[in-house]
């Protein structure tokens, strides 16, 4: 039985609206600034002033979902589109971090746990869906 094979286009899909890629890379820059603001201590005080960096966080992580949920994997290869669902996974786990955030006050393990998570999640697939693309077009190339 012979593989299937994907044109380049069919692999992408069609390119997502320049607003959701505007929007998810402000979201993604205003959670890695959030994440490093208490690392390196910056501006950050007890009580309502040491609110702000939590709503930074919140905003881009609920700014990143509204990217991802609104720029859906259109194309037709099926391990991309495992891959596309892992990145909105990790967008859900930005969430929950920022939840943890206010739920748990001045503790903020769980909320650690869940960026470092989404990010590793974030990582893998920003890695992993050129590998496929190039894979098969080299598979492709090849026959």
């Amino acid at each position: 039985m012979e593989e299937k094979r994907y044109t380049i286009d069919e692999m992408i899909g069609p390119k997502p609206p320049m607003w959701a890629v505007v929007v998810g890379i402000v979201g993604l820059l205003a959670i890695a600034v959030a994440t490093l603001m208490p690392i390196l201590n910056v501006l950050i005080a007890y009580g309502a002033a040491g609110l702000w960096w939590k709503c930074l966080y919140a905003g881009g992580a609920v700014l990143f979902l509204v990217a991802k949920l609104f720029s859906p994997y259109k194309g037709s290869h099926p391990r991309i589109k495992r891959l596309s669902r892992i990145e909105t996974w990790s967008a859900l786990f930005f969430c929950t971090a920022a939840f943890f955030l206010f739920y748990n006050g001045n503790v903020c393990r769980d909320s650690w746990a869940f960026t470092i998570a989404g990010g590793f999640l974030l990582a893998f697939t920003t890695i992993a869906i050129p590998r496929v693309v190039n894979k098969e077009l080299k598979k492709n190339a090849g026959k």
